[in-house]
């Protein structure tokens, strides 16, 4: 009777052990794709249409973004009544408009080379990570916002700074109980904060169209709320482009 008891102690030991080794960083991006959509539903987008409020200083600041595949993205927003389009590219430009002089300026160089390399992200940088030359690397567990998760090391092609090559290495926590990432978390690369940790959060997930999407963030203590999101929208090229001085 003894023996019988080692024996099922034995096995259920083994087999808890198997479970573990056996969830790997793969599983869990596998499991998270299949969750938000799947795959084949994500490289089908054409493009995401996101329309959110910011949460700056007791203000609301409509938000506008837009990203499409090639790396073609606008971030629009409105203060007083005035709408500026604060950051843009149409794939090959990247630029800004200057709150000093209100114009359109083109990002430099190094700047434009390193948002070039994140070109493939859309719809989302897990979606074939190995053809875009990323990998994964699964951390352990840790406990994020009260919450247990998978903590997924994404490394992606090295970005320059400062003409130095620098490793682009991105922290992601995935809950263990749904499967989606509730939290971003990387070192910021330059300025005064250099050094430091930038963590993102992400919460309220809700389908649009069968895709799952996170309708509530918070990026670096700023807290923003998704109002709306549409799929496959029409855009004008233009709203992508540099603008003519």
């Amino acid at each position: 009777m003894k023996t019988l008891k080692l024996t099922a102690l034995a096995l259920f030991l083994l087999a808890s052990s198997s479970s573990l080794i056996a969830q790997t960083a793969d599983e869990i991006v596998s499991k998270y794709i299949t969750t938000i959509g799947g795959a084949a539903k994500l490289k089908a987008l054409k493009g995401v249409k996101m329309e959110m409020v910011v949460n700056a200083q007791g203000m609301e600041i409509p938000v506008e973004i837009v990203q499409e595949p090639g790396g073609k993205m606008y971030v629009k927003i409105n203060i007083q009544g005035k709408e500026m389009t604060q950051m843009a590219s149409d794939g090959e430009t990247v630029w800004s408009t200057s709150f000093m002089t209100m114009k359109a300026e083109k990002s430099d160089a190094e700047t434009t080379a390193n948002a070039k390399l994140s070109a493939a992200d859309f719809p989302d940088p897990f979606l074939d990570y190995k053809t875009k030359g990323y990998s994964i690397e699964l951390m352990g567990k840790e406990t994020k916002e009260g919450t247990e998760c998978y903590k997924i090391k994404l490394t992606k092609k090295p970005i320059t700074i400062d003409g130095v090559k620098t490793d682009d290495v991105n922290y992601y926590y995935f809950d263990t109980e749904n499967n989606l990432p509730i939290a971003t978390e990387t070192e910021i690369k330059q300025g005064p904060a250099k050094g430091q940790k930038s963590v993102s959060t992400m919460s309220d997930y809700q389908e649009v169209d069968g895709i799952y999407f996170p309708f509530a963030m918070n990026q670096g203590g700023q807290a923003m709320k998704v109002k709306k999101i549409t799929l496959n929208p029409t855009v004008d090229p233009k709203a992508y482009a540099f603008p003519a001085q």
